[in-house]
């Protein structure tokens, strides 16, 4: 019998014991990992090349405070801005208020919208069926095939922040790097069942030359109308989202005292478990120096049996966050930041290496204790 297969019938021995702990950790891990593929999504990755390029302005006050659409000129004005569009939060219902019918909508201008979206790709006859009919509707792909529309489709939506019902025709389906479950429809449809929304828009978006130019051009749009009526704030694209996230408080202390607690907890199950299946092999470990096992060799086993349990929990843990994360992004209520949210290689290395550095500290002093255990002492010992 080799060593490796040794190590391992010790390892599971006790099968339920072995089993409890190693879906202990596995829980723990999956927590763990959930956490950092969080953290990743909203301050690491930083989205398609293109998303760099392009800028948010809203209201400096509130997001649900419009702004005058003839901003939009001033900006386009500006030096590096390539492109601007008007935006709207339209927010209305589809069906019911059942999760799965949620997106998210906007009124938007057909026109130049996919001059600043670069990255959606839309077949060139859809895209100008959608730029004629100002009762066009553009979806996401993925979107339609959830609900089983095809273009020519008519869909009727309930206003909730505007009190108008669009009967919109769905004329062009777009395809984006991540799935973002949206619909867009004319400005000009809204505008005309709303008057008081005539000239008015939530929020710009601005394509600029180069991701260089998104700061110089930032401030400069916040500069113009520092002293209007209405004035603006202007952020990247991947700050305007993280803002949301913002609104709920310090997010990375939460992350990060979940990440401590998670770890401090597989330290105590793995602990508990190694100093427990160590205080009853006291005999057996002065009968493997009796055979001529080495201190070293005892040591390596013990904390090889560890090491072990902890990674195969921590495998399970990773596999089991990676379908948890697939679930989330496809799920009604998945927009905005957990679209396209994913567990990255990376991630899955450190859970794995962080499991096996909790086995090998957890194991790693009591199984130096039993390694130098007298053989007299240990032959002697009952327990």
């Amino acid at each position: 019998m080799t060593l490796t297969r040794f190590m391992t019938k010790n390892a599971f021995r006790n099968k339920r014991r072995s089993l409890l702990t190693v879906l202990s950790i596995s829980f723990s891990l999956l927590l763990l990992t959930l956490m950092m593929t969080i953290w990743r999504s909203f301050y690491i990755d930083q989205g398609a090349p293109e998303s760099a390029e392009r800028l948010i302005t809203r209201h400096r006050v509130s997001l649900t405070i419009f702004l005058p659409r003839f901003y939009r000129d001033k900006i386009r004005a500006l030096p590096g801005v390539v492109g601007v569009v008007p935006m709207t939060w339209f927010g209305g219902r589809y069906k019911d208020d059942k999760p799965e019918n949620f997106f998210a909508q906007f009124a938007t201008d057909p026109s130049e919208y996919l001059k600043i979206y670069t990255d959606k790709a839309v077949p060139p006859e859809q895209m100008e069926g959608w730029q004629r009919d100002r009762a066009g509707a553009m979806v996401d792909v993925e979107l339609a095939k959830k609900h089983g529309w095809k273009v020519g489709d008519r869909i009727v939506l309930k206003g909730t922040i505007f009190e108008v019902n669009p009967e919109l025709t769905i004329r062009a389906m777009y395809t984006a790097p991540r799935p973002n479950n949206a619909l867009y429809f004319h400005m000009t449809y809204l505008e005309e069942a709303v008057p008081w929304y005539k000239g008015q828009t939530g929020f710009f978006s601005t394509r600029v030359a180069s991701p260089e130019a998104v700061a110089q051009v930032s401030r400069e749009v916040d500069e113009m109308f520092r002293n209007s009526p209405q004035p603006t704030k202007t952020e990247s694209e991947k700050a305007f989202q993280l803002g949301f996230v913002a609104m709920l408080g310090n997010v990375k202390a939460f992350i990060l005292s979940i990440c401590m607690a998670v770890v401090f907890a597989i330290l105590l199950v793995s602990g508990n478990t190694m100093a427990m299946s160590i205080r009853e092999r006291v005999r057996e470990v002065a009968l493997l120096e009796t055979l001529g096992f080495t201190r070293g060799t005892i040591l390596g086993l013990f904390v090889g049996e560890a090491v072990m349990l902890s990674l195969l929990g921590g495998l399970l843990g990773v596999l089991f966050a990676s379908g948890v994360v697939q679930l989330l992004t496809r799920s009604p209520m998945g927009v905005g930041l957990t679209q396209g949210m994913h567990v990255t290689i990376p991630t899955q290395v450190v859970a794995l290496m962080i499991a096996a550095l909790v086995g090998f500290v957890s194991a790693f002093v009591p199984a130096y204790h039993a390694s130098r255990v007298n053989i007299v002492e240990g032959l002697r010992h009952v327990g």
